[in-house]
């Protein structure tokens, strides 16, 4: 069976040439199947988020190749590749129109799905929205004319997340998106996430700088450093994986202790 997502020996340098010049990406090769849950975890700088903006289509990379579902998309452009990529970022105001009601925000989302460039709610449409809000518990269904600026950080983002889901991408991309949020409602959003993703089976990456959450949810962790995949553990050496362990393979592997970082304070339960 071939890759959802395939990337080729990526590279990234920003500031070509300057005293500021930065290796981001350092030849990362990565092969995503349907149904991976895979959490990425790395220092601050290491280039996670690098990596989904050069995914998503943010930036040109200088050289390698992105195929996703058997298709070359290293020159698409980003909003082209949104059809097929759902991402959800770790502030809960980025990828929400807050002047549109949670249905109009809805619906725009859902428009993916037939590629069209312009939408009309129509009874049926609401219907099937008020059924995705009500399987996230949180009353929302009832509020689907509330314009969704008004709405609490994490009632946001786990619509945020339904609008990344709806039009079924291929890929889902998941930037810290629970970060920014209390420990009880990110708790909740996180669950709602692990419940979507395991009935969709959509191929999904998450960065966290939760460990523990890393090794504990989906099937597969990698951690990156300098731009690179310096690890990728999945199977039965991931289910006998402890933090400990994992740290002490990090130091191993970039010759280098994992230090002054948030990553630290994610250890503990």
């Amino acid at each position: 069976m071939a890759a959802v997502l395939q990337l080729k020996e990526i590279y990234k340098t920003f500031h070509k040439g300057t005293v500021n010049e930065k290796r981001a990406l350092n030849g990362v090769s990565l092969d995503v199947e349907k149904g991976d849950f895979i959490t990425i975890i790395g220092s601050n700088g290491a280039g996670k988020s690098t990596l989904f903006n050069a995914i998503c289509g943010s930036f040109p990379i200088d050289q390698g190749k992105i195929i996703l579902d058997g298709r070359d998309i290293t020159r698409l452009s980003d909003y082209k590749r949104a059809y097929d990529i759902g991402r959800l970022f770790q502030d809960p105001m980025k990828g929400t129109a807050p002047h549109m009601t949670i249905e109009e925000n809805m619906a725009l989302a859902y428009c993916r799905k037939t590629s069209s460039t312009f939408f009309a709610v129509n009874k049926k449409d609401s219907a099937y929205f008020r059924e995705l809000l009500a399987q996230l518990d949180l009353g929302l269904e009832d509020r689907m004319k509330t314009k969704i600026g008004l709405l609490s950080g994490g009632q946001r983002q786990a619509v945020s997340l339904l609008m990344s889901t709806i039009s079924d991408p291929k890929l889902l991309l998941l930037d810290e998106h629970t970060a920014a949020l209390d420990p009880a409602t990110a708790k909740k959003v996180l669950a709602i996430t692990v419940d979507i993703v395991e009935k969709t089976q959509t191929a999904t990456m998450m960065i966290t700088h939760d460990i523990r959450a890393a090794l504990e949810l989906g099937n597969r962790t990698i951690m990156m450093d300098e731009g690179k995949i310096i690890l990728d553990i999945k199977g039965e050496e991931r289910a006998n994986m402890t933090v400990e362990n994992l740290l002490a393979l990090y130091s191993k592997e970039s010759k280098k202790q994992l230090a002054n970082d948030r990553i630290l304070f994610s250890t503990q339960k």
